[in-house]
């Protein structure tokens, strides 16, 4: 019997729970490449995109509350970041990498299972980040140079936003167990709520309307922790249904599946933590240039998150995709899908990066009319913009190495951007005097090394664990095909 007959057989006689899983990995395994990407990247790009254009319009809400409200949340919006990305990325990453290879390994009871360990591991790590959020937030925001009514309006979003933490990780490790079954759908919609709600929920919070006084800037942060807290309870409830795609059983913990999550997710997590180290340090070094620098940097900063939903979503399938084919022991094809991604995401970010570059008051004007802030953001962006393709080809091929479980080389890639960002951006500011824009030319670097650590570890194949079985399907078509599948 060939193996494309079997994979099909298994679809049409798989237990209720499972027929998502195999007639998922049947298409990751055997469908076109492009077409199983988009089709798998697009719900989660699309909806994430109108999520963060909500964040955007919530910074506009702040900037009306004036500077220092613009400046506190550019110094919180880093340790933001770092929770979000942490939780959606980094050990979510270890989280949808674990199912994708146990679906491709045909072990869906291990699938299932790796559900209720991601939610023990949400709810520790959410309260690690809202106590380090309460103890150690003034003191870093501090650090950041925001000093003042700056410091106050910085502490006060950062502790309502905190309250958020518990359910962000839990909805995050959730809908990234999901994706790693192949179920885009359900996560998407869980963020299409949140577009739906925080759109007239942060206003209302923020300014009041009629008989309910408006909170300033804590209205902003409470109103995604009542987003989130919504989600996390909507989306458990789905998981216990038995309808994902994979299903939340009461079972006892087992420390081989957290060894699976964390194996991957522990070094995942250290290249997010790096990432958003870079920019907190760097946030740092361009206070020294003073508050309407920091004000400046944080507008442009701003977009090179922007990125974030569409590399993520781009990245999540990718990393669901190659985890399957990893699990299944193929290997050139998981190479073939990791070349394809890279070439579609730098594509992305390059056309807007040169955009930026030639026409930076198309982004800083939205958020504020300030003459040196625009002046400092444009030094930033007309230099940061350049760069974009490389941020994306490492950013993208971080996801290629967690889907098949060997992120070190990546990782190693984020320490170097670390370390020039930083310690060298550092360096130059402070023992030689160097401006803003020596500063941007220095970040640019970081993003180009690291992108050819990650290009070279790929091409070299360190990025890739030893092929087991790769054995090819059948050429059902009577074309070329590469690996049997067709292209």
């Amino acid at each position: 019997m060939s193996a494309t007959t079997q994979e099909r057989r298994k679809v049409e006689q798989a237990p209720a729970g499972n027929d998502r899983k195999t007639a998922t990995r049947l298409a990751i395994l055997e469908g076109p490449v492009l077409r199983v990407l988009l089709r798998l990247a697009l719900p989660t790009i699309a909806v994430l995109v109108a999520q963060t254009l909500v964040g955007i319009v919530e910074t506009f809400y702040v900037s009306r509350l004036g500077t220092h409200a613009l400046v506190g949340v550019s110094v919180v919006f880093p340790v933001w970041m770092l929770m979000t990305m942490m939780s959606a990325g980094g050990l979510g990453g270890g989280v949808a990498s674990a199912v994708a290879r146990s679906i491709g390994g045909d072990r869906h009871d291990d699938a299932d299972d790796h559900v209720l360990h991601a939610i023990v591991l949400g709810i520790v790590m959410g309260l690690l980040f809202m106590a380090g959020i309460w103890l150690l937030g003034p003191r870093l925001f501090e650090a950041l140079a925001a000093r003042g009514g700056a410091l106050a309006q910085a502490v006060t979003y950062s502790r309502w936003l905190s309250l958020s933490a518990v359910p962000i990780w839990i909805v995050n490790l959730c809908s990234a167990a999901l994706r790693g079954a192949g179920n885009v759908k359900a996560p998407a919609l869980i963020s299409l709520l949140g577009v739906v709600t925080l759109i007239p929920l942060s206003p209302l919070l923020i300014f009041g309307a009629g008989p309910l006084v408006g909170l300033g800037i804590a209205g902003a942060g409470l109103a995604v922790t009542i987003y989130y807290s919504a989600a996390s309870f909507i989306l458990l409830r789905y998981l216990c249904t038995g309808r994902a795609g994979l299903t939340l059983n009461v079972v006892p913990l087992r420390r081989t599946l957290f060894r699976d999550v964390l194996g991957v997710g522990l070094i995942s997590s250290v290249a997010v933590i790096q990432i958003n180290l870079a920019v907190i340090i760097v946030t740092g070094i361009v206070g020294r240039f003073g508050e309407a620098a920091i004000g400046g940097y944080g507008i442009g900063a701003r977009l090179d998150y922007l990125f974030i939903p569409v590399l993520f979503g781009l990245g999540s399938a990718m990393l669901t995709m190659i985890g399957t084919c990893i699990g299944a022991g193929r290997i050139a094809r998981a190479k073939r899908i990791a070349a394809i991604g890279t070439i579609l995401g730098a594509c992305f970010t390059g056309c807007v990066g040169l955009i930026v570059t030639v026409h930076p008051m198309l982004w800083l004007s939205v958020f504020s009319d300030d003459r040196s802030v625009l002046q400092h953001g444009s030094i930033y962006l007309r230099v940061a913009g350049l760069s974009y393709p490389a941020m994306a080809a490492a950013f993208i091929l971080s996801f290629v190495s967690q889907g098949s479980g060997q992120p070190g080389w990546t990782t190693f890639a984020g320490t170097m951007r670390l370390t020039i960002a930083a310690g060298i951006g550092w360096l130059a500011v402070a023992q030689f005097g160097a401006d803003l824009r020596i500063l941007s030319v220095i970040v640019a670097l970081s993003q180009i090394a690291a992108a050819a650590i990650c290009l070279w570890a790929a091409y070299r194949g360190h990025i890739w664990p030893q092929a087991r079985t790769n054995v090819p399907l059948p050429d059902e078509g009577g074309g070329e095909h590469q690996d049997g599948l067709p292209v």
